[in-house]
């Protein structure tokens, strides 16, 4: 049986967006990474959505590791309260190149499950694209840049304004 912190949705969505703050926070200082986006349900006003999804940009030497332990990190936290987390990439060019694998140790043959395409080719690159792919209009212009600078092209939601916008304008 699973243990979840029992929140309000009011509560969830006030973690989930503490957590993207967090991640982008540490995330914006690792090299390779060049921009980060804020996508999915939470750039809603959606009550209780059910994860936090960014979209990080890194460039095509960037040594996913670091990322990889964040995401792991986010997803952790989001897992606590009965959500997930997910961490999509992109290259410079904004291709969709998939996610951040989920798994501490990522090498070839280790885990029977894992589906990605070319697993361990690049470290932490879970390119799964025959389960997932984000549309290329989305990874061009995704709903909320956070970094490098706050960009905002849908509606925005007053919780992620005061939790998430704010902040990180104030920081730059």
């Amino acid at each position: 049986m699973e243990i979840f912190e029992v929140l309000s949705a009011p509560a969830m969505r006030a973690r989930l967006i503490a957590d993207a703050l967090s991640f982008t926070l540490s995330a914006r200082h690792l090299p390779g990474v060049t921009r980060i986006a804020l996508i999915g349900s939470i750039t809603t006003s959606k009550h209780d959505p059910k994860d936090v999804d960014i979209l990080v940009t890194v460039t095509d030497d960037a040594d996913l590791t670091p990322l990889a332990m964040l995401g792991r990190k986010l997803q952790g936290h989001a897992l606590s309260i009965g959500k997930g987390g997910e961490i999509f990439l992109a290259d410079p060019q904004n291709k969709y190149l998939g996610r951040i694998c989920r798994w501490k140790v990522c090498e070839f043959g280790i885990r029977m499950s894992c589906d990605a395409i070319h697993c361990a080719r690049r470290q932490y690159l879970h390119d799964d694209l025959h389960v997932v792919k984000l549309s290329d209009e989305l990874v061009a212009s995704p709903p909320i840049e956070l970094w490098p600078q706050v960009v905002v092209r849908v509606p925005l939601p007053q919780d992620v304004e005061q939790g998430l916008i704010i902040p990180l304008q104030q920081t730059q």
